[in-house]
């Protein structure tokens, strides 16, 4: 994960904490409409958060795939002792 990556998803997470807030504060208020329009707003929030957070954790196992695949094969073992039943 970039730094650039970092900083998208930390900034994604405050704009969802945001919307959560407003979400709570509208429904404390008794705002009902303007609450279930801002909780709207807020799964999308949410949604955009979660597809970017896949997208980094895909990219991260392609990458450890691809890192893998370029290693080259461990030796093999060792036998072991001979053991008789």
């Amino acid at each position: 994960m970039t730094p650039t990556d970092s900083l998208l998803l930390e900034a994604k997470q405050a704009i969802l904490e945001e919307q959560h807030r407003r979400f709570q504060s509208l429904q404390t208020e008794g705002k009902w409409t303007e609450a279930m329009q801002q909780f709207q707003v807020t799964l999308g929030c949410a949604s955009d958060l979660l597809s970017h957070s896949l997208s980094i954790l895909e990219q991260i196992l392609q990458e450890r795939v691809r890192h893998k695949e370029l290693q080259p094969p461990p030796p093999p073992n060792e036998p072991g002792p001979l053991t008789t039943s």
